[in-house]
């Protein structure tokens, strides 16, 4: 600091954004072309971790179908099988999800409409143009 040069007694900072709904919590989202801190999307994160809790014990014989895991767990079937497709996901998918690097429009609600099988497709899909996500 030069000796002698005024101290302002205010700064003042403007910082665009908007303010968005993102798995079921307010997010602040900063203007195109601005980095933006990542954050995991828990309700994603959950509902992947079910998915896969399920599938797991569906192939170990521990339930003999989605409806009867689906009377145990106390949830409805095609709740059930529509969740359970996102162990469907190609592994690159899950991995960004988990590390919070998916693209804005991957929400669980948008991941609840069917979704191509091929993990080439599901990558065309999800993947914005212009970044490295997933």
């Amino acid at each position: 600091m030069t000796r002698g040069a005024p101290i302002p007694e205010t700064v003042t900072l403007h910082v665009p954004f908007r303010i968005v709904k993102r798995g079921g919590r307010k997010e602040m989202q900063m203007p195109e072309g601005a980095t933006q801190p990542r954050r995991t999307d828990n309700t994603l994160v959950k509902a992947l971790a079910r998915a896969f809790r399920w599938k797991r014990m569906l192939e170990s014989g521990e339930f003999a179908s989605i409806s009867e895991l689906a009377e145990r767990e106390g949830i409805a079937f095609t709740y059930m099988a529509r969740l359970m497709r996102l162990s469907l996901l190609a592994p690159e998918i899950v991995d960004a999800i988990m590390e919070g690097r998916q693209p804005e429009s991957v929400t669980l609600a948008n991941m609840m409409d069917p979704f191509p099988l091929d993990w080439k497709e599901q990558r065309m899909r999800f993947l914005q143009p212009g970044t490295n996500d997933i």
